[in-house]
């Protein structure tokens, strides 16, 4: 076995359902921050909207806001967006610090053996990404609000950990970064935080059954590497990864490496990856310099794959690559020049809720 590839029991009775299951909900925390996004506020709600009008046909949608003011005024948004109110749609006053939810919310998992399973929330630690970004103390509370809405037991956690740094085929397979897991910024004093602690860790709180690590993200990640701008699951045994085309560029030695990397790895069910490339964008630069941009932040919504776009030649490749791998929802482009301004697009800003199982 690879020393980049270990394997571990897992809990047998508790998995980390894959994204393209069946969703009750996707959340959302809106965006308020204007040291986030300045000047492009407006422009990355109407983003927002987007996002909404192509995630509700299939499934609910809870949006956290401020406060009941906001909450209206969100609406209003919508409605002129064409996004009608619907008892699918919900506010809930979760006070947050910034938008950025598949990091700063719970995730959800699914307990138990056939027949008896329940679903629960792990509510990790949350430092603002190594503790970047201060205040982040209402973010740190959203996971218990998310469980306390949801209605479901919620399990805490006391290790640093945001879901963008992990990706999973519902199986027990689960990928990440070293540059993002065994970074010492994430450490707490007594805390073991090696590889084969997280694996362990890993294995317990979401059932992970076997870890694949790559090794860095791409230029401009603030996250330190989050794997879901690096390689992403699409169904059990199938991964698209980005790779780079100019040899020169900072971010093409690294892609490599992870491609590399994931050509001599097997799943936990012992099947070796197939591997479908998707192509990075044209650099795209920031007031702080370049901005970490890719197609693999994409997220699965019960009847749609919405996937980040940049306003370049690379978009329509990214688009056909997708439409090609994903063939069971339509995949519906996101721009996402705006977001990225914030250092992330659409798979940072969404969290699902699996469905209630039918037992």
């Amino acid at each position: 076995m690879s020393p980049r590839e270990a394997s571990g029991r897992g809990r047998a009775d508790r998995r980390w359902p894959a994204e393209w299951e069946e969703h009750r909900a996707t959340w959302l925390s809106w965006p308020h921050n204007k040291e986030t996004w300045p000047g492009r506020l407006e422009a990355v709600e109407d983003i927002f909207i987007e996002i909404v009008r192509a995630i509700l046909p299939g499934e609910a949608v809870e949006i956290h806001v401020l406060d009941q003011a906001m909450a209206k005024r969100v609406g209003e948004r919508l409605r002129q967006g064409g996004v009608e109110a619907s008892e699918s749609l919900r506010f809930h006053v979760v006070p947050t610090d910034d938008a950025w939810i598949r990091d700063h919310g719970g995730v959800f998992v699914l307990d138990g053996l056939t027949g008896h399973v329940s679903r629960r929330l792990i509510d990790f630690e949350f430092d603002a990404w190594g503790g970047k970004y201060p205040p982040w103390d209402r973010d740190a509370r959203v996971a218990a609000e998310m469980a306390r809405i949801a209605g479901i037991p919620a399990t805490n956690s006391a290790l640093v950990f945001e879901a963008g740094s992990i990706d999973g085929d519902g199986e027990g397979t689960i990928l990440t970064t070293e540059s993002c897991l065994l970074n010492p910024n994430r450490a707490r004093p007594g805390q073991d935080r090696s590889r084969e602690s997280l694996e362990a860790f890993l294995g317990e709180t979401l059932g992970a059954k076997r870890v694949l690590w790559l090794g860095e993200g791409i230029s401009g990640d603030d996250t330190d590497g989050h794997i879901d701008g690096l390689t992403r699951f699409v169904s059990p045994g199938r991964v698209v990864t980005v790779v780079g085309s100019d040899p020169a560029d900072a971010d093409y030695k690294p892609l490599s490496e992870n491609r590399e990397r994931l050509a001599a790895m097997k799943d936990a069910a012992g099947r070796s990856l197939e591997i479908f490339e998707l192509p990075m964008p044209d650099p795209i630069s920031g007031p702080e310099g370049r901005l970490p941009a890719s197609y693999a932040n994409f997220y699965f919504a019960n009847r749609a794959l919405l996937v980040p776009t940049f306003g370049v030649d690379q978009d329509s490749d990214a688009m056909s690559i997708l439409e090609d791998v994903v063939r069971d929802r339509p995949v519906i482009p996101i721009p996402s020049r705006d977001l990225v301004l914030g250092l992330g697009a659409v798979h940072c800003l969404t969290q699902q809720e699996p469905a209630k199982p039918s037992n």
